[in-house]
């Protein structure tokens, strides 16, 4: 599931990997493992074995619960089919009116409960953190779900930099707010700036990401660039996008969706099948790219790995 890369700030866009033949090569891989009676392991598995990431993953407690049957999303879906309110609210519109986005230069603000406070250039933030790919499901709360090749570092890895203090307890972050740039904005979709939070256990679970690029290239705007978090046993709508300001507070932060509606949209948005949001049924999914339905696993297929998280919680009442 975790593939080691190169710094995306050392490479050319002539050397990024067109998508096509990055899917082949897993295509290649997954084969050549049924050759050798292998096929119950996940491609994804099989390119981390072959890299010098697969001991620190495990050291970690990474694994990758995709099923061989589970192919890569094609890049011009994961780039044409989007949720990102600030720039409309078709799912076409991000594509359309984020192509003029600028995002550079940008910076990122770090408050409250935190050693290192301050106002960061977003290269500065991003030094010295280990670059890595993974393959991560992203499920929406409307049952369909994609399966992106992600590139970026473990949230982990930055808040370990930023040195929050023993009062933190929760970390909240914002999207930028540009009416300008994000036309959406300028509606009353939900009260602006976008923020979402986490437990400080959640943010720092070996699986929260958070996101620079998406297929070896860098992270377009549709799809939250600069910087976007992801946070894959969750719906989608965790995963903020266009990161300006990380929060570390003491007591549990605001969220977006659960401002505009709590009774649909809570805190911890854990992908749970067994609770239907109020106007669809979560039991299944539609992958983007297949005709037929699937169901939905608990935590999105990363229950093993996170479940112990919320022992003891009543799913049901916090959703």
């Amino acid at each position: 599931m975790l593939i080691k890369s190169h710094n995306k700030h050392d490479c050319t866009e002539s050397e990024v990997t067109d998508y096509s033949i990055y899917v082949k090569r897993r295509q290649f891989i997954e084969a050549s493992a049924r050759s050798l009676g292998l096929a119950a392991i996940a491609p994804s598995l099989l390119l981390s074995a072959c890299s010098d990431a697969a001991t620190e993953n495990a050291a970690k407690g990474i694994s990758n619960s995709d099923q061989p049957r589970d192919e890569l999303t094609p890049y011009e879906d994961v780039t044409s089919y989007n949720n990102f309110y600030e720039f409309g609210l078709d799912k076409s519109d991000p594509a359309k009116l984020a192509k003029n986005f600028k995002v550079k230069p940008w910076s990122v603000r770090v408050e409250g409960a935190v050693e290192k406070p301050g106002v960061y250039d977003l290269e500065d933030l991003l030094k010295g953190l280990p670059q890595e790919e993974r393959i991560y499901r992203l499920r929406c709360v409307e049952a369909w779900s994609m399966v992106i090749p992600w590139n970026g570092f473990a949230l982990a890895d930055l808040i370990k930099k930023l040195k929050p203090t023993s009062a933190a307890k929760y970390v909240q972050f914002e999207t930028l707010y540009d009416p300008q740039q994000m036309p959406g904005q300028k509606g009353r979709a939900l009260d602006w700036p976008y923020v979402e939070g986490l437990r400080l256990d959640e943010a720092t679970h070996p699986l929260a990401f958070m996101a620079t690029g998406l297929y070896g290239k860098e992270l377009p705007g549709q799809n939250g660039a600069p910087l976007r978090l992801v946070v894959p046993w969750k719906y989608g709508f965790k995963s903020i996008k266009s990161i300006v300001a990380i929060r570390f507070t003491e007591k549990q932060p605001a969220t977006s969706w659960n401002i505009a509606n709590p009774g649909e949209y809570g805190f911890y948005a854990n992908v749970n099948p067994k609770v239907s949001h109020p106007r669809w049924t979560q039991r299944k999914e539609r992958r983007i790219g297949e005709f037929l339905k699937r169901p939905t696993l608990p935590f999105n297929g990363y229950g093993d790995q996170v479940a112990s998280l919320y022992q003891g919680m009543d799913l049901k009442r916090y959703f």
